[in-house]
């Protein structure tokens, strides 16, 4: 269990032999990766509620306090997370199966949730985006509006973008295949991620 602790964060530098690693999908390999698994699927989760529309204007009545804010971050950014993990990860497993794919829906959402660790690192940002803007972060027209926020949602398109990275490399370590034919088989689970953030910022 500890090689896959460490495997988390070696992903960020060299993703190649993480992903390789996941060729082992007995049961006892899934269930030494499940805990770190389940804890980017969380971060993760909380990365993307707090940068969705809902968050923006979640204090404009004034009723939350900073204690509710992070249980609602916390809440909002668990179900999202677990729910986006079973769910993307359906919508990658039939890409790969599509396109030859042996291998099991748990590899498949594994794949997927290792690539999702700079999702889950873009956490980092907040404090800073907090410490900056505090409590207009969650106000209609606030301060975190115009060049700044534009700065920090370019800062998580980025961490989205290296996540989409990983998840073509991850599927290419896995299953030994080209760039292209993992781009292929990833193209949805890429596509519809980014697509329920836009809306989720619009909402």
């Amino acid at each position: 269990m500890r090689d896959w602790w460490l495997r988390t964060l070696l992903v960020l530098q060299r993703p190649r032999p993480v992903f390789t690693a996941l060729r082992d999908d007995s049961r006892a390999a899934a269930a030494d990766r499940s805990e770190p698994v389940l804890l980017i699927v969380l971060l993760a989760g909380i990365a993307v509620a707090l940068a969705s529309g809902t968050a923006a204007h979640l204090n404009d009545d004034g009723s939350y306090d900073g204690l509710l804010i992070a249980i609602w971050a916390f809440l909002a950014g668990g179900i999202s997370g677990l729910s986006a993990y079973f769910v993307f990860g359906a919508v990658l497993h039939g890409g790969v199966k599509a396109l030859g794919s042996q291998g099991s829906y748990r590899r498949s959402r594994h794949v997927l949730a290792f690539a999702a660790v700079p999702i889950a690192l873009s956490l980092a940002a907040w404090p800073v985006k907090l410490a900056l803007y505090g409590g207009d972060w969650f106000h209609t027209g606030g301060r975190d509006t115009g060049d700044g926020g534009l700065a920090f949602d370019l800062i998580q398109l980025a961490f989205f973008a290296w996540s989409a990275f990983l998840l073509v490399a991850g599927v290419r370590a896995v299953h030994g295949w080209t760039w292209g034919r993992a781009a292929a088989a990833c193209a949805f689970a890429v596509v519809a991620p980014v697509v329920v953030t836009l809306l989720l910022r619009a909402a």
